[in-house]
């Protein structure tokens, strides 16, 4: 197949979506990472609705897009009124943007029951300001909003704003499953049939280039599979956003899409190269939305080529396409092999190898280590979702383990008042390198105390642990039937600028487990730091 068009628009249909919001700051860093990542056109946003957006392209004149095309996302004019005189139209020119889309009603119940408009105006106002943008030198991407549902109410209306768009110059014809209700199967017939009615001499009689686009919502989860059906019925235009963040249940994802367009459709919509930087691109774009990575998220999710069951993982360690549809280093990904209460000891063999523990060191054995990890699960642990506790025992139970610190005592107090909200503060005492330290810190609560006062006491010893931070944090009952005296689970995720980890802690404290989980963070970040000077010292 041809190569296929990737158009994305995270940063303004993904801005829609619940608890997302950039700044302008923000949207050029994820525009120039887009950018570096092969995307060929990006959406910046609506210069003729907010100011953030007009912000947006004032920063974006200053810099230079090597792979894609800036594009500013607008309406038609408005009724009655000249396109020159369209105050909207008139701020997608002044954006500069190179690549101008504008949306245009193609169902009939918009048109009269929401707008209260005719047709024949709902005509005139897309062949109007499409051949307007067009005078002003710009390429013109049309997207027929809600067009599979106008096309089911009234065929032939809404092909005809398809037509009236082609013939005023469009350069892209998108269809736009706005309300995400359509199935593949329809998506795929009716895309075919708009190819050949626009291609039909009648309708398109200069014989124009018939270029079209799938923009697909994901209320039935079928957003991406109508994306993909689009592209096989002939769209060489595929629209969606980093993650499938947007409105309601979210648009297309992209990093689900491109993949399967360039391993499955030999449709080399990205190069290898840039294939490669989708897991980090994924990652990138999370944590500027401040959203915690779906780790079930297909291709670049952290358990998309996780492996839990004894027989797989065996499996896998001889041919690993047995248990993989694809090299997860082709999407930036990597292979991750569970150690829990199912394992045996090709996953514990396995996963130590991926930590870089030499589990048969000092004379240790597999099998033993195996019965200890699972008796660690029937207490409560849960190492399939640890990696970073994991290490450290494999490295305690095979004597390798070399502390980095080592606690002595700790003291948490809590107070609340009528005036303000609950505070905590921490006062912990460590020993480093054979030095007494005792350090006292403040934070939001007993854990945000704990975490601030251990930071503050290494940060005297290990410079550079600023760049850790704690992302998430889980608490879960194992077993409610003991009441207040359960055993609680606390899982913490942090991370750096390279890498997320997992660690995890188990008591009937909740904070004692959150002592576990976060000394434990620490350990295999300062442990990791200290590999890191050797290594650069050797």
């Amino acid at each position: 197949m041809d190569p296929t068009l990737v158009y994305d628009t995270t940063l303004r249909d993904g801005t829609q979506g619940e608890n997302i919001s950039f700044s302008a700051d923000e949207k050029l860093k994820i525009a120039l990472r887009l950018d570096e990542s092969g995307i060929q056109y990006i959406e910046g946003g609506w210069p003729g609705s907010n100011p953030r957006d007009m912000e947006f392209f004032d920063l974006a004149k200053r810099e230079s897009f090597r792979n894609a095309k800036l594009a500013a996302f607008g309406a038609t004019r408005r009724p009655g009124i000249a396109p020159e005189e369209d105050p909207n139209l008139q701020a997608l020119v002044a954006s500069q943007a190179p690549v101008v889309t504008i949306f245009g009603k193609t169902w009939r119940l918009h048109v009269e029951e929401i707008m209260d408009n005719t047709p024949m105006e709902n005509l005139a106002m897309i062949s109007d300001s499409v051949a307007f943008l067009k005078d002003q030198g710009r390429e013109v991407v049309y997207d027929a909003e809600h067009f599979f549902d106008g096309y089911r109410d009234d065929r032939e209306f809404a092909l005809t704003t398809l037509a009236t768009a082609l013939n005023a110059g469009a350069d892209f014809l998108v269809l736009c499953d706005t309300n995400g209700g359509s199935l593949p199967f329809d998506v795929e017939a009716i895309t075919r049939d708009v190819d050949a009615y626009l291609a039909a001499p009648d309708v398109n009689p200069d014989g124009r280039a018939v270029r079209l686009g799938i923009h697909t919502h994901n209320d039935c989860g079928l957003a991406v599979a109508n994306s993909i059906v689009a592209v096989k019925a002939g769209a060489v235009m595929v629209q969606g956003t980093i993650n499938g963040y947007g409105e309601r249940c979210g648009n297309a994802d992209l990093t689900s899409i491109i993949p399967i367009l360039c391993t499955k459709m030999s449709c080399s919509c990205l190069a290898s190269s840039d294939l490669v930087k989708l897991k980090n691109l994924s990652r990138y774009v999370s944590e500027m939305a401040n959203l915690v990575p779906l780790n079930t998220r297909p291709f670049v999710g952290k358990s998309a080529f996780a492996h839990k069951g004894g027989i797989h993982v065996n499996a896998i360690m001889k041919q690993p396409r047995a248990y993989e549809h694809l090299d997860p280093a082709i999407v930036g990904n990597k292979r991750r092999v569970l150690v829990s209460d199912l394992a045996g000891r090709s996953n514990v063999e396995y996963k130590a190898r991926e930590l870089g523990v030499d589990i048969t060191a000092n004379g240790h054995d597999s099998r033993k280590i195996v019965g200890a990890i699972k008796q660690l699960e029937q207490e409560g642990y849960q190492f399939d979702t640890a990696d970073g506790s994991l290490k450290i025992l494999l490295e305690k139970f095979t004597d390798q383990f070399e502390a980095m610190f080592d606690l002595e005592a700790f003291r948490i107090t809590s107070e609340k008042d009528q005036d303000r909200p609950c505070s905590a503060h921490a006062t912990v005492k460590i020993t480093v390198a054979g030095s007494h330290e005792i350090t006292a810190a403040e934070g939001d609560g007993p854990v945000s105390a704990l975490d601030n006062a251990l930071r503050k006491a290494l940060s005297q010893f290990y410079p550079g642990l600023e760049k850790m931070r704690l992302v998430d944090f889980k608490v879960r009952v194992i077993d409610g039937r003991e009441g207040t005296a359960a055993r609680v689970r606390v899982l913490i995720e942090s991370r750096d600028q390279d890498e997320i980890w997992t660690t995890i802690g188990v008591s009937e404290d909740i904070i004692e487990a959150s002592w576990q989980a976060l000394t434990d963070s620490f350990q295999y970040k300062l442990t990791k730091m200290h590999k890191t000077l050797k290594e650069k010292v050797a």
